[in-house]
């Protein structure tokens, strides 16, 4: 079990680390911007989950595999480009048409939310760097031989503390969204963050691994 201290320190760094602006950052702050605090907190679900299955599976030594195979790597890591500029390509057609309407009903914004649970869900799977992370992170906080309900704790603490800050993400975009969903404006962050999640893809698919 891990001490309260160790408990701290871990998601002290997962909040951290959750912080920085990339893919997951991205898609929690332009979900939230497009359909709604709902939407925001159902991509912070998402990514929570991916987060859950990358210390689970770190945990038990699965992830180490990925990032051992240099081929591995390479395919998680274009699929993941791939998968990010698509959303970008969608963004910068949403800026280009300018055509922004309201969700009609509830049935859409069900629809929403789970559309965004599973780009949440993806953007974190693909992304190998998140492997990458978690070998570094989470042996720090394992004995030699882990029980089971040890490497449980360890992953709900990294999805809790992950998800707490993406969801205070989402309720502070939302509390902003009458400004944010301006036509002008909506067009303006459209444009700019299609634009840097495609080059965010294009840049993990140049890079070397």
């Amino acid at each position: 079990m891990l001490s309260l201290t160790e408990i701290l320190t871990l998601a002290g760094v997962i909040v951290l680390g959750s912080m920085s602006p990339g893919p997951d950052f991205l898609i929690v702050l332009r979900n939230s911007v497009v359909s709604g605090r709902h939407a925001g907190i159902a991509s912070a679900g998402g990514i929570a989950a991916g987060v859950f299955v990358w210390a689970l599976v770190t945990a038990i030594g699965v992830a180490g595999l990925l990032a051992a195979s240099a081929q591995a790597y390479t395919v998680v890591k274009l699929v993941g480009a791939i998968y990010l500029a698509f959303i970008g390509i969608r963004a910068l057609l949403a800026a280009r048409r300018g055509d922004y309407r309201p969700d009609p009903d509830a049935a859409a914004n069900r629809r929403s939310a789970l559309v965004s649970f599973r780009q949440g869900l993806l953007t974190n799977l693909l992304n190998p760097k998140c492997a990458v992370f978690f070998i570094a992170l989470v042996p720090q906080f394992l004995p030699a031989h882990p029980s089971a309900l040890g490497t449980l704790e360890l992953a709900a603490v990294c999805t809790v503390a992950n998800l707490v800050w993406l969801v205070t993400l989402a309720f502070g975009v939302g509390a902003l969204r009458q400004w944010f969903t301006r036509r002008r404006v909506r067009r303006i962050l459209d444009a700019a963050m299609g634009t840097f999640m495609v080059g965010l893809g294009l840049r993990i698919a140049m890079e070397s691994n």
